[in-house]
């Protein structure tokens, strides 16, 4: 690994964050793997303190936690705690969907407008990469549409919980392609200022990916 160049504390603290963030959620370490400090200050040819900062962090986010005896080990994310994130995540993106409609300007309309295109023209020609490519740029462009800082960094914490179950749910058969013409429908609706549609469309596109991650777990129960 290329050694990091320090910018400032705070760069390589944010990046021993994001990068040990990543490997969880792309499944390099997985629930009961141990994340020893020094190791991995010495894979990341860092110094200790941001990677001890990072894993705080992320323990506090629930992706870890302090097991007596062993260390600090990557946490087994239940069904239960993906439901729950469902449901917030319903709560917090409606409201963001009604903020975006309401404060729409002219700048954010263009914006959406471009996005529909390139969302359209991906559905139309079922380019399954460009669909999956697709689904967290369009939730950033809604999240920041709302104009509320404390909601796009509650909503995209959520969203890294999102990355760690959401392919899950999109394996089931024609969820993709479904889920990203219910964003289509949420952009439309907010470009048009249709805002009881926006918060309408957003809570049915959440419910429908719940349960598309759910019938995927039960199939791999059976």
């Amino acid at each position: 690994m290329k050694e990091w160049v320090a910018e400032d504390l705070l760069s390589i603290r944010e990046r021993a964050y994001l990068h040990l963030k990543n490997l969880i959620l792309e499944g390099e370490y997985t629930a009961g793997d141990r994340l020893v400090e020094r190791e991995l200050a010495e894979k990341l040819n860092i110094s200790r303190t941001p990677i001890r900062e990072a894993l705080f962090r992320l323990e506090s986010q629930g992706f870890v936690k302090t097991v007596p005896r062993k260390g600090v080990v990557v946490s087994q994310i239940s069904t239960e705690d993906i439901i729950e994130v469902f449901t917030i995540l319903s709560s917090l993106e409606v409201l963001a969907s009604k903020l975006a409609a309401q404060k729409l300007d002219n700048h954010t309309k263009e914006e959406l407008d471009n996005w529909i295109e390139k969302l359209e023209f991906a559905l139309e020609n079922k380019n399954t990469s460009d669909i999956a490519n697709l689904h967290m740029d369009i939730s950033h462009v809604l999240y920041r549409a709302a104009k509320s800082p404390k909601l796009y960094e509650m909503l995209v914490d959520l969203m890294d919980y999102i990355r760690a179950f959401a392919d899950i749910g999109r394996r089931v058969e024609g969820r993709m392609e479904e889920a990203m013409r219910e964003h289509l429908a949420v952009l439309k609706a907010v470009r048009d200022q249709e805002v009881e549609m926006a918060e309408y469309l957003t809570k049915i596109h959440i419910e429908n990916s719940k349960k598309a991650y759910l019938n995927s777990i039960n199939k791999k129960g059976e």
